[in-house]
């Protein structure tokens, strides 16, 4: 061998994993969704790319005749020919150990690396679990399944470099500002709320709330206040307690304080309301949006008509829709007697949607009986389609004064 140059080169292929538990809580009640229906995970990052589990209860195709549950995991990033190995693992809830495995780490499955071609590509089983044997498994406990996923991303060294490995905690902005609203030294506002004494800072007020910033900046009330405190008549300790936090924290109070009984509920002083309408008085869109959305999950039959009222008080327009639909699709309307309202235009839309639903229903039955359109008129003498029973309270006192009134807003 002559004394030639010699030279080598290395090429190394990297893989970067990622994991993520999916916990479907009350099984049951997603059965019978369709097939196709999926539920979906939160994202999760694997390999710089953003993943997600798709879990269909009823089946993925028609197909399996919805005989199997179906498990995929989707590529949720904008990205072209992600190569990647994956693993699905049904808990054992039992406790002993017995997982249901499907892995391409430990060669369980063959044909790996998988190309996902672009954003909502999928891998995955179609027939991952017989639904019958499922409901009486070591996997389910509590009507609760466990999915754990591991997604290994093949990178080529360009693509790894691109990776950063430095991970950044989340903002913990809030917890400095909250440490700031308890530091008595700091403020230069002092608010007397029911004999209580609540120390601030004008410009973070200011910052957050309009009707903070016109008061203290623009208004007369600090040029008033005596030792820079200000009084608050109109409003309760612990509701301004929680307006400060969530200007402060970005975050409402501890969940206790938002719980309270259906009797507590069905009042203008619960603490859900009094919160709602402080949100609506100190301009604090979010902290209002936050309130509606609390108040949505105690919406039944029976609190509808005070969340209509309470809507309209604090003009709380998405609280107001999801009433509005929820009456239009119980066939509900809130009787004026009620003492929440009156006739309004609120309820009047209500029974309007009721009436076209009942129509369509009406003549799909007609049909259906080969019978023809007959005595319809006597249903519409006070603008209310038939078909309801005894679904709809109106007091004939209030009919009388109103009539002329409802009747010109159904034509519209």
């Amino acid at each position: 061998m002559g004394g030639g140059e010699r030279s080598s080169s290395q090429y190394t292929i990297e893989m970067v994993k990622g994991s993520h538990e999916f916990a479907i809580e009350g099984y049951s009640l997603v059965k019978g969704i369709g097939v196709g229906e999926h539920l979906r995970s939160r994202k999760f990052m694997a390999g710089g790319y953003e993943w997600e589990i798709y879990f269909y209860p009823d089946g993925k195709i028609i197909e399996t005749q919805g005989c199997h549950v179906s498990v995929f995991v989707a590529l949720a990033s904008h990205a072209t020919d992600v190569r990647a190995l994956f693993q699905l693992v049904l808990i054992d809830q039992t406790g002993r150990g017995r997982h249901k495995v499907n892995s391409h780490f430990n060669g369980n499955l063959p044909n790996g690396p998988f190309t996902l071609k672009r954003l909502g590509s999928k891998w995955g089983f179609k027939r991952y679990f017989d639904r019958t044997r499922l409901d009486n498994s070591r996997f389910l406990k509590n009507d609760s399944l466990k999915i754990h996923c591991t997604v290994g991303v093949v990178l080529s060294p360009t693509e790894f470099s691109r990776l950063n490995p430095i991970q950044v905690p989340e903002s913990d902005l809030e917890a400095h500002f909250g440490v700031l609203l308890e530091n008595e030294e700091s403020s230069d506002v002092t608010f007397l709320v029911g004999g209580e004494k609540f120390y601030a800072h004008k410009i973070i007020l200011a910052a957050r709330s309009a009707t903070f910033r016109s008061e203290l900046f623009n208004g007369k009330v600090v040029k008033d206040a005596v030792n820079r405190e200000i009084v608050v008549p109109d409003i309760e300790p612990e509701i301004f307690k929680a307006l400060l936090h969530f200007i402060y924290r970005d975050t409402l109070v501890e969940d206790g304080e938002l719980l309270v009984s259906r009797s507590e509920l069905l009042s203008f002083e619960s603490f859900p309301a009094k919160l709602l309408a402080a949100a609506e008085k100190y301009s604090l869109p979010r902290l209002k949006l936050m309130c509606e959305s609390e108040l949505c999950k105690h919406l039944s039959i029976d609190t509808v008509a005070f969340m209509m009222a309470l809507a309209d008080r604090c003009r709380a327009t998405q609280l107001k829709s999801i009433c509005l639909n929820f009456c239009a699709e119980n066939h509900i309307v809130t009787p004026p007697s009620s003492g929440f309202f009156s006739i309004s235009f609120s309820v009047l839309y209500i029974v309007n949607k009721m009436k076209e639903k009942s129509e369509v229903e009406d003549e799909e039955g007609r049909e259906a009986r080969g019978e023809e359109k007959g005595n319809d008129n006597l249903n519409e003498e006070h603008g209310f389609g038939g078909g309801f029973g005894g679904s709809i309270v109106v007091e004939e006192g209030l009919r009388d004064k109103g009539e002329r009134r409802e009747n010109d807003f159904l034509k519209k």
